[in-house]
């Protein structure tokens, strides 16, 4: 890699942490709910897909299933998820998001939402975009380098 490129992903690199520094404070002082990110993106995995097994949450977000347990535990006990028997296995567990979690997630959407308008809100559609393609294509390469 040349001098420049490496100078320029030096650059990017300090950006990029700004940004998600910037992202956790602003989430940090709007989070009136009190739950972390990953609260909120097991509650939004669990909306969209259905009840699923830890392993599953484990495998989408990236943690270990100690982890998992962990974060839902803090769930479970706000009465935002509940533990069930799997349907076609009785000797494993599910999570499902309850209805009060529904309403937190809502909630929680709200915030985002404002925290995303106020951090991206002045780039247009295709810009967001453009992003979001670079940041998956790197996500996918680090996924790819790892496995070999």
């Amino acid at each position: 890699m040349d001098q420049e490129k490496q100078k320029a992903i030096s650059s990017l690199f300090e950006v990029v942490s700004s940004i998600e520094r910037k992202w956790a404070n602003e989430w940090n002082n709007h989070n009136v709910l009190g739950f972390s990110k990953t609260h909120i993106l097991i509650l939004d995995y669990l909306s969209q897909e259905g009840p699923k097994r830890p392993s599953a949450i484990a495998d989408r977000l990236k943690v270990t299933t100690g982890g998992v347990t962990v974060l839902t535990t803090k769930l479970i006990n706000a009465g935002f998820i509940e533990k069930t028997q799997h349907a076609t296995d009785r000797r494993a567990s599910q999570l499902e998001i309850t209805p009060d979690g529904e309403d937190i997630l809502e909630e929680s959407r709200q915030q985002v939402s404002e925290i995303i308008n106020n951090m991206f809100g002045m780039l247009s559609a295709e810009e967001v975009q453009t992003l979001r393609d670079i940041f998956a294509k790197c996500l996918l390469e680090v996924e790819i380098n790892r496995h070999d």
